[in-house]
């Protein structure tokens, strides 16, 4: 049996587009001979099917009955039936008994809070997202007032400590105010250990966190987790309303989206719950909130780590720069959800953004500094010393560039360029005759070089082949009117 549609494709295929049997039916994923029997067929006349008759059929009112006056098993009325004289299997009556059961609905007292009394926060997750060139599981965190609902939602790539805490204290920032008390389940960021009749063990930073702001924390009972419903109820609403069809090209656009969303849609709209709108009762609520610390809190997860010989720490594949001189050190690293900072001797060290990509690498154009002028140090060390080996004189030498010239060691450095080429002995030549001539620099020593491989000739005598050329010259007389001084002038 086939449904409409089916039947209107089978139709639009055979008659419009003049398909055969075998190309619809291979077109549909159907059995040849039911694209023929349809395709002929001018109207749509599914066929009745008459019940098949059961062995069954004339105890189940007297099933019926026994379910609504007592939760009887299925093997009970299968006995009961029996001894009536119903002569089935068991499993007919399994199935018949599980079909008609009334259905077992539990009762929930319905909570209701004051203004200001109570939050609920929960994560969400919803599939992955694009992060620079690797993908990541995309998470939100929500946190619901429970008097107003007003909403807060922040998306990240991570639930770990820093981000639940981080996420909070965003949280708080939006409202610009902190509850009294905030309901969570029982994930180990907030309770480590629930044992039924004592007293939750809080995750100490957790505690810390909500001493320092002022709530109470409120874990749901275990396997209760209707008890944070309206936060539960917000998470399907994001899902639904938000993420569902939405089109996340990458991670970055994550944090404009929600926000435009939450002022625009999640906290304007009118509740179905209150049947109010969230953000005019939040005005309302606002006032029996607490205010925020003067300080915030220090979210950041600390631990100890120690850099490779490439002045490296590695954090989730990531490789963040330190200073090469505290390669192989040991360092106290502070992990926030935003940026990485790196402490030695309860100095900050060294700084970077956290990025959420993979094996990426991150260095400070400052970090190799001190082993940049270490390796240069030990370089002209050792050009120093092939200064020094090329004649007696060299030290007296470099004596003199330091009295005259600005840059000594760039003489030094040409000098033994020009030993290469030249040779040793030749430059030792123009190093002793430049003290002569007490010519102290690299182009001196150069152009003596220079000399000594390709001597000038001595010019001969001038010969004048044509003497009387000389006679043959004729100078004008000089106009001597220009020296005179005029009539006049002789008194300025």
């Amino acid at each position: 049996m086939i449904d409409y549609e089916t039947y209107a494709q089978i139709r639009n295929y055979f008659e419009h587009e003049g398909l055969k049997y075998s190309q619809i039916a291979h077109a549909l994923n159907l059995d040849c001979r039911t694209v023929a029997r349809w395709a002929n067929e001018k109207q749509y006349q599914p066929r009745k099917s008459s019940p098949r008759k059961s062995k069954l059929d004339p105890f189940k009112n007297d099933i019926i009955r026994m379910l609504e006056k007592h939760p009887y098993t299925a093997a009970q009325i299968y006995q009961r039936i029996g001894q009536d004289g119903f002569d089935g299997g068991s499993t007919i009556v399994e199935d018949y008994v599980r079909k008609v059961r009334p259905p077992k609905t539990k009762a929930y007292l319905k909570l209701v809070f004051a203004p200001g009394e109570c939050a609920q926060v929960d994560w969400g997750s919803y599939g992955t997202v694009k992060v620079g060139s690797t993908t990541r599981r995309l998470s939100f965190f929500v946190m619901v007032l429970c008097h107003s609902r007003m909403m807060y939602v922040e998306f990240t790539v991570l639930q770990t400590m820093e981000h639940f805490l981080g996420c909070h204290q965003n949280a708080f920032q939006y409202f610009g105010s902190v509850p009294q008390k905030i309901m969570v389940d029982n994930l180990k960021s907030a309770v480590l250990k629930r044992t039924v009749g004592r007293a939750p063990v809080f995750n100490p930073r957790y505690f810390d966190f909500a001493n320092h702001y002022g709530f109470t924390i409120v874990p749901c009972n275990v396997g209760k987790g209707n008890e944070k419903g309206i936060v539960e109820n917000a998470v399907g609403y994001i899902k639904k309303n938000l993420l569902a069809g939405l089109d996340i090209p990458d991670f970055k656009i994550m944090e404009p989206v929600a926000k435009h969303w939450l002022d625009t849609v999640a906290n304007v709209r009118t509740h179905g719950e209150t049947g109010k709108k969230p953000v005019d009762m939040f005005r309302e609520e606002k006032r029996s909130l607490q205010a925020l610390p003067v300080e915030p809190y220090d979210i950041a997860v600390i631990k100890q780590m120690r850099a490779s010989r490439q002045f490296r720490v590695t954090i989730d594949t990531n490789h963040y720069s330190v200073p090469a001189q505290l390669a192989g050190v040991g360092l106290t690293v502070k992990l926030y959800p935003d940026r990485i900072c790196f402490y030695h001797d309860n100095k900050l060290v060294a700084r970077h953004v956290r990025s959420y990509d993979r094996r990426e690498d991150f260095e400070h154009p400052d970090h190799p500094k001190a082993l940049l002028a270490q390796r240069k140090k030990a370089k002209d060390q050792k050009i120093f010393m092939r200064f020094l080996s090329l004649s007696d004189k060299s030290r007296q030498y470099y004596r003199q560039l330091e009295q005259r010239r600005m840059n000594p060691f760039h003489h030094i450095r040409q000098i033994v360029a020009l030993s290469e080429i030249y040779g040793k002995e030749q430059v030792a030549m123009a190093m002793e005759d430049a003290f002569s001539f007490a010519a102290f620099s690299c182009e001196y020593i150069a152009n003596l070089l220079e000399q000594r491989t390709h001597p000038v000739k001595e010019p001969g005598a001038l010969h004048l082949t044509r003497s009387s050329d000389l006679l043959d010259l004729t100078i004008d007389h000089p106009d001597l009117s220009i020296y005179e001084i005029k009539k006049g002038d002789e008194h300025e």
